[in-house]
């Protein structure tokens, strides 16, 4: 069994949760409350800079010049383009870029960020794989899952064919062919990329729950 699928056979149940979760199951009726998704944008787009940061590091302590080569281009991607369609979003509901920059994260946006951060400093490069694909494979999966139960194209189309498409397709078939070239050049490493995975997979599920409930802080 590939790596991939071994992470992915034990995130079954988180999986099978963001399947499930309203703001998934609305957002594919076309139904979500518009409050809810302004709310994932801009805490997306504070998500996004360190998921850059992420790729960045993994670049630098990739011991081969495709692998390097690749990270580097993707973090380069997040802040040249998938920035931008964030930027898109934000302008179809009235939110500007400079909205965009002053946003505060919300307590989940913090964790996870912080999170991955922290990984990219300290972990291994079969750690910082495990840890990005939750987010890659998960968008992928989720957005297919809500393109199956769509009924009829509505004003959340974008986003899901945003991450059913060609490139965005062929960005997590690699991402999940890196996880499975670390998985076999580091089996000393599985407890740790299972770790790690599974924390990203939680969080993801819970940056759903965040920008459904509007998550803010209290005090």
């Amino acid at each position: 069994m590939a790596f991939s699928d071994r992470l992915l056979e034990i995130g079954d149940d988180v999986w099978t949760a963001q399947f499930e979760h309203p703001f998934v199951r609305e957002l594919a009726a076309g139904s979500l409350d518009e409050a809810a998704f302004r709310h994932w944008v801009e805490q997306d787009y504070r998500y996004l800079l360190d998921y850059a940061r992420l790729f960045a590091l993994a670049g630098v302590k990739a011991d081969d010049e495709s692998t390097m080569t690749h990270l580097l281009g993707v973090a380069h991607q997040v802040l040249d383009e998938e920035m931008d369609l964030h930027r898109s979003f934000a302008a179809d509901y009235g939110i500007e870029e400079a909205d965009l920059e002053r946003v505060e994260k919300a307590p989940t946006c913090v964790a996870y960020t912080n999170f991955l951060v922290r990984t990219a400093y300290e972990g291994s490069i079969a750690e910082i794989a495990a840890a990005l694909f939750p987010c890659m494979q998960g968008y992928h999966d989720v957005a297919a899952h809500m393109a199956d139960i769509a009924d009829s194209e509505h004003r959340y189309t974008p986003f899901i064919e945003t991450y059913t498409g060609e490139e965005f397709r062929e960005a997590t078939e690699w991402t999940r062919a890196f996880v499975d070239r670390c998985g076999e050049a580091y089996p000393g490493q599985h407890d740790a990329m299972e770790a790690a995975f599974l924390r990203s997979a939680k969080l993801e599920y819970r940056f759903w729950e965040m920008a459904y409930t509007r998550e803010g802080w209290d005090v």
